[in-house]
């Protein structure tokens, strides 16, 4: 294993631990019915740089960036996996169903897929959002519901290639059913490519959510990534750097350990890279 993938392992590790401790402190202050420790506010502490009592400074609420940036990253990893188990199964089953039943079936999941990439993504994620409510379920709709057409592309040309296959026709003639077929066959042959697409829908989700928090849609009362950087960008004329700083280096490095991740699982697990090698 390439030491790049180490590190990407590792980073993906801080950053789902750092979700962890913040998941457990918005519930436990959530029990208490108490001001989590991230939103309080301590006016003679605004402004202030990064030190050792507040490794990352404050706000200009005198709020923690270090303790909001973890509440960021719970934010962050909810809209990634709730996003892709909506998005996930729904372009699984029907690249499935398109793939294998072909004729009619695999028209209209052709014409779903070209009707909803041909929509302005960002728009169409704003009005499911708008309808769902604000907050991150609408988040989670609004992204769920529009990402699935790349998901459902890969796996329905996937699937395309698999039915005329020995074991698919052997399946056939023993008379087993086309979803037998389907999930007991096929699909284990094709799971690499799920995997795969998780890890390239999951940095692509979170920043989704980042712009929309960014524009005031999405999470409310709670310090999203986007929030906090719609938060800072008018305080850096003042020499206040530290939160837009931090904030976007959290992005992106989250991104890259995930597109190395991506690549990672595609080299490994893709067949035609396998054979290659």
């Amino acid at each position: 294993m390439k030491l790049s993938v180490k590190l990407a392992f590792a980073t993906l590790a801080i950053y789902f631990c750092a979700a962890v401790f913040g998941e457990i402190q918005y519930r436990v202050a959530i029990a208490r019915d108490e001001t989590p420790a991230y939103n309080r506010v301590d006016t003679e502490a605004r402004f202030l740089p990064p030190s050792r009592e507040h490794w990352l400074g404050t706000d200009n609420l005198g709020r923690s960036v270090a303790l909001r940036l973890v509440q960021g990253t719970r934010i962050a990893f909810h809209v990634g996996i709730m996003t892709s188990l909506i998005a996930i199964p729904l372009g699984v089953l029907l690249g499935l169903a398109g793939g294998y039943c072909g004729g009619k079936i695999d028209s209209l999941v052709v014409y779903l897929c070209s009707t909803v990439a041909s929509m302005p993504g960002l728009l169409f994620i704003l009005a499911i959002s708008l309808v769902a409510g604000q907050g991150l379920p609408g988040i989670y709709a609004g992204i769920g519901l529009t990402t699935w057409v790349g998901v459902c592309r890969t796996i329905r040309a996937e699937v395309i290639k698999h039915r005329d296959r020995a074991y698919v026709q052997a399946a056939k003639t023993l008379g087993y059913s086309a979803a037998r077929i389907m999930f007991r066959h096929i699909l284990p042959n094709v799971a690499h490519i799920i995997l795969i697409q998780f890890s390239i829908r999951f940095p692509s989700a979170v920043s989704t959510e980042v712009f929309i928090s960014f524009l005031g849609i999405g999470v409310q009362g709670e310090p999203s990534w986007g929030i906090m950087i719609n938060n800072a960008r008018t305080r850096l004329w003042q020499g206040v750097w530290w939160e837009m700083a931090f904030t976007t280096l959290a992005i992106f490095v989250l991104v890259l350990a995930f597109n190395h991740l991506a690549d990672y699982f595609r080299d490994r697990l893709d067949p035609a890279l396998r054979s290659q090698r």
